[in-house]
């Protein structure tokens, strides 16, 4: 369904810091930097399933976190779950919503782990527990 992510950053080396500890926690590659047509730094992260980047806000103002809105990332396991909080939070993330753990929904069990970026945009670690 989606070809891309991309969020904000306002410090764009800061926010890499971050997502190259998080995603590479999940054994995703560091972000390979790309400048747009307009001269724009950003830095993308392909995987076989999609891309996630982080780019510098073309109009020039601060990024901005969207209010309700969560990217999320697939995980396989609890324990790959909390070594990417973990990794979030030592490369200056900041916990959110609950501690990660099992949530029972009404699509099952899973674990969620949440977090927020350098920019304050909220992301999230979700696997799915067969059941």
């Amino acid at each position: 369904m989606f070809s891309h992510i991309m969020l904000g950053a306002t410090d764009i080396e800061e926010s890499k810091k971050f997502y190259d500890a998080t995603l590479g926690a999940l054994g995703i590659g560091p972000g390979s930097p790309d400048t747009s047509p307009s001269g724009t730094l950003r830095y993308f992260y392909v995987t076989p399933t999609g891309v996630f980047s982080i780019t510098q806000p073309l109009d020039g103002k601060p990024a901005t976190a969207a209010n309700g809105g969560t990217v999320g990332f697939s995980v396989k396991s609890e324990e790959e779950g909390n070594a990417w909080h973990a990794a979030g939070l030592a490369a200056g993330g900041t916990s959110c919503e609950d501690a990660p753990g099992i949530r029972q929904g009404s699509t099952g069990s899973m674990y969620l782990a949440y977090l927020r970026d350098p920019s304050g945009n909220k992301i999230c670690a979700l696997h799915r527990i067969p059941g």
